[in-house]
């Protein structure tokens, strides 16, 4: 791979010209590649294969995580571990979704029946993958000053994620600082979304069993009225929940699923509900399972049911940091103008990114992907899912140009 370079950076840096098109075409198809192939988390035999075989074709030494899945490779070390406590990290998480890929004529529409990559984690894992084999590149003839480890996450989708695994396996092991990007229907593709503090919400998985006696519905008054106490802890959860937390918070309850009996005139003995918690507040996060715990036991005991509940922790907010955010700002304005940056909001979708954040300074940056001039907004997890690609090419532009500026810091 040849690289054109231009020296336009604070201090010297030497920044690389425009991605080869041979490189971008190669990335365009690994991508595609990926999208035909979806594995879910834990299962992504496949994915780790093909990033493992490139990088090793890069002349990387690329390491399986002991989980089986998933990819740490450290480029500008010559295959030794880093040692600089200021390393640089990039993390793209690499699995799918368990649902149908409905795109129309689309030939790389996903080949795996209720599977699909509809939160652009193929485009995540490309972008990483492509920043890799730039800086090797530039390891190569020696302008890469600065090591830096790629991070390719399994199970970002499974609660509480796998970033508590890759951490495990020494992910931030001498990382000073994380970065990573998420593709964002809501941004044309050529622009990033930026924003300090959280950038995302807490998300946890609540999980409950309802029980009673059951009887006949002509006598309610005799036993307890289990669907009439599954219907109050759907209703009244939320809203006593909410006036027990600082409203600000944003703390809310929110349901997927209740099932309850089989026939019209018999009290059911057993209701099982599900749904998330999510929070905007990472302080509010740490308080909500005694507060959600207590407001359905409550409820509950008003109606005589017995209740068991499963408060699944899942992920605090991603908090970005405000010299993270900076640096991926420098990092776009140099590659393609100011303009190319705008503000988002927090959404109130969950991230396992920040588990990487307990440990680190970092930051997610939205990457854009609508393609400039559409109407139409394919959300994330809809099995219509996709993205314009030339948003792989801005998002190996912004690590890239961001890994050179890190370094001189």
């Amino acid at each position: 791979m040849s690289l054109e370079s231009e020296v336009d950076l604070p201090g010297g840096a030497v920044l690389p010209g425009a991605l080869p098109e041979t490189l971008r075409a190669e990335l365009v198809a690994f991508r595609r590649d990926l999208h035909m192939h979806p594995e879910l988390g834990n299962q992504e035999f496949r994915t780790t294969a093909a990033i493992k075989e490139r990088l090793e074709q890069a002349g990387l030494k690329p390491r399986v995580l002991s989980s089986g899945t998933g990819v740490l490779c450290d480029v500008g070390t010559d295959g030794e571990a880093g040692t600089d406590s200021a390393m640089l990290a990039l993390r793209a998480d690499i699995d799918g979704l368990p649902i149908p890929d409905m795109k129309a004529e689309c030939p790389y529409r996903s080949t795996v029946p209720d599977r699909a990559h509809a939160c652009g984690h193929d485009v995540h894992t490309t972008v990483v993958l492509g920043t890799g084999l730039v800086l090797a590149e530039l390891h190569r003839q020696g302008l890469l000053p600065r090591p830096v480890r790629l991070i390719f996450q399994p199970a970002e989708e499974v609660l509480p994620g796998g970033a508590a695994d890759a951490i495990a396996d020494g992910a931030l092991d001498g990382i000073g600082r994380i970065l990573a990007v998420h593709c964002d229907p809501r941004v044309d593709a050529g622009r990033i979304g930026l924003r300090e503090g959280p950038i995302t919400s807490a998300c946890d998985r609540l999980e409950i069993a309802l029980d009673g006696p059951g009887g006949h519905t002509a006598r309610p008054h005799l036993t307890t009225d289990l669907v009439t106490a599954a219907a109050r802890v759907v209703t009244d959860v939320p809203a006593l929940v909410g006036r027990r937390v600082d409203s600000r918070s944003g703390l809310a309850v929110t349901w997927g699923r209740m099932e309850s009996g089989h026939a019209p005139n018999v009290i059911p003995q057993h209701a099982e509900l599900s749904g998330t918690v999510r929070c905007l507040d990472l302080d509010a996060w740490r308080q909500a399972p005694d507060v959600v715990v207590a407001a359905i036991d409550e409820v509950a005991n008003l109606y005589g049911a017995k209740s068991e509940i499963n408060y699944v922790r899942g992920v605090p907010p991603v908090v970005n940091e405000a010299g993270a955010v900076a640096l991926l700002r420098e990092a776009m304005t140099a590659r393609r103008g100011a303009d190319s940056v705008e503000g988002t909001e927090q959404s109130l979708g969950g991230e396992d990114f920040s588990w990487y954040l307990e440990h680190v300074p970092g930051a997610m940056a939205r990457l854009g992907v609508r393609p400039p001039g559409e109407r139409t907004v394919r959300d994330l997890h809809q099995g219509d899912f996709d993205v314009d690609e030339h948003a792989i090419t801005v998002g190996v532009e912004l690590f890239t140009a961001a890994a050179l500026l890190d370094a001189l810091r």
